[in-house]
């Protein structure tokens, strides 16, 4: 018969052996920061942004107020330094909507790469990433673990640890203020850089 110590580290070494294996037999959680309050926050204030400058833009196409007046022949003509002509008013208006344009643009990008939660899946052959999306929804999908590659080691970065996912444009940002609760898994799995 064996020592009680031997069974209690037998038992425990194979307990954590599909962990080291990276095949874990069931669904794993390597990372999770819940920040749906901050994105929905977030959401609301880039669709008033939105709303805002696309009003200015508007109030710049409209005319100008004030009471019409006959032409004069003989006013020298302002030319381009009259604020009232169609130059000022579509320029300012082409400024307001590339602005409004990109602070939208700018939020949904950063919710949409934002990443809520990372798992590996049974058998350790898929990821599935979840972003927070607008307005804190979410959003997740999955992949294949040999196409996410992590561009740094946790220990190297000061606050977000960047992803990048093979056939999707930018990166995938994870916030170091989140949880880690299998950080060596994470490690030897979606922490690894693989060059996509």
């Amino acid at each position: 018969m064996a020592a009680p110590w031997r069974r209690w580290s037998w038992s425990l070494l194979l307990s954590l052996r599909p962990l080291h294996a990276g095949s874990p037999q069931r669904d794993v959680l390597l990372f999770e920061h819940e920040r749906g309050r901050f994105f929905a926050i977030l959401g609301w204030f880039c669709a008033g942004q939105g709303v805002f400058w696309a009003s200015l833009a508007l109030g710049a196409l409209s005319s100008p107020p004030g009471p019409s007046r006959a032409r004069d022949p003989e006013a020298s003509d302002r030319g381009w330094g009259d604020l009232r002509s169609a130059l000022w008013r579509y320029g300012l208006a082409a400024c307001c909507g590339a602005m409004g344009t990109l602070v939208l643009g700018a939020g949904l990008v950063f919710s949409l790469r934002s990443v809520r939660s990372v798992m590996l899946r049974a058998g350790g052959q898929q990821v599935t990433l979840t972003t927070h999306a607008p307005f804190g929804l979410g959003a997740s999908f999955t992949v294949p673990l040999n196409q996410v590659s992590c561009m740094a080691h946790r220990g190297e970065v000061p606050a977000m640890l960047p992803l990048k996912v093979k056939g999707r444009r930018f990166y995938f940002l994870l916030d170091k203020a989140g949880h880690f609760p299998n950080a060596q898994l994470f490690d030897t799995t979606v922490g690894t850089y693989r060059s996509l």
